[in-house]
């Protein structure tokens, strides 16, 4: 992982799950449910977080995540480098940052092809460099309109990291990851395009801020006590009376652009793409 560069984080409270919906917002159209397939659940000794998987963006990390959390690989590791403001990274059964599974190192998945049926929905850009978000995920991508013209009728796209992003963590190789990942709680420009974003939290991101830090200046090792994590399953593994639902608002529903519409006005010529962050619900 990178050391932190200093970059401000400033988020609408707008566009936050705490903040109160329309009662236009509560339609159920306007919603999706996550698939308990692609759901995964992270209890943590501070709370649980929920993730959401897109195998679609990096097929080959989810595979690899959701193999050892059904080996019950994770539980008990500690969260063993946490930085305010920008990540905290688990998954090491050594607890130092250089540990891994018993499983070979896999290759980096920075880029995706996109589809017109990926849900796509532009934010902001123009020309090669559209920035929009799928299902929740902050992505920038090609125009659909150079799809006609590539053999597969898909577009090259990459995922941003932004608040919530949850990235695998690796060595100095671009193929060495294994086991360890990180759940982002600031924006970081400098990772984008060099380390493998492969889910988003879309319940307990506060519960991710208050994992106990370590200083930045050992580069957020956080020594003794950390936090660790409890147990680590997708939804399915869970009995049928224990696995949460979580909705997100549609990326495309009326109420999405609203808030987008309102984030870019508070923001103005700041406005970007991390400012997005589509709210859910947990039944």
């Amino acid at each position: 992982m990178l050391m932190k560069s200093r970059l401000a984080l400033v988020l609408s409270a707008l566009l936050l799950s705490a903040a109160p919906l329309s009662a236009a917002a509560q339609d159920a159209s306007s919603w999706r449910t996550v698939p308990a397939e692609r759901l995964l659940v992270v209890d943590t000794s501070k709370g649980r977080v929920l993730v959401e998987l897109f195998p679609d963006v990096a097929p080959t990390h989810v595979e690899r995540v959701t193999t050892l959390a059904e080996q019950g690989f994770y539980d008990g590791h500690t969260f063993h480098r946490v930085i305010d403001g920008f990540m905290a990274q688990t998954g090491d059964p050594q607890g130092t940052g250089g540990g891994g599974s018993e499983l070979a190192d896999i290759s980096a998945e920075l880029n995706f092809r996109r589809g017109r049926d990926s849900g796509f929905v532009l934010v902001e850009g123009s020309g090669p460099g559209l920035r929009g978000v799928m299902r929740g995920l902050s992505i920038v991508t090609q125009p659909d309109s150079q799809m006609m013209v590539t053999a597969d009728f898909k577009v090259g796209a990459q995922g941003v990291f932004c608040p919530g992003v949850v990235g695998m963590a690796r060595a100095g190789s671009l193929d060495s990851a294994n086991s360890q990942f990180f759940f982002m709680t600031g924006r970081e420009d400098a990772l984008n395009g060099i380390y493998t974003p492969f889910g988003r939290v879309v319940d307990g991101l506060d519960v991710v801020k208050t994992l106990k830090s370590g200083p930045e200046a050992d580069n957020g090792r956080v020594g003794a006590d950390p936090d660790t994590l409890v147990r680590v399953r997708l939804a399915t593994a869970l009995p049928e009376g224990e696995r949460p639902t979580v909705q997100v608002l549609r990326d495309e529903s009326p109420q999405a652009s609203e808030l987008v519409a309102e984030a870019r006005a508070a923001r103005g010529a700041n406005f970007n793409i991390c400012d997005v962050q589509l709210p859910s619900r947990v039944q």
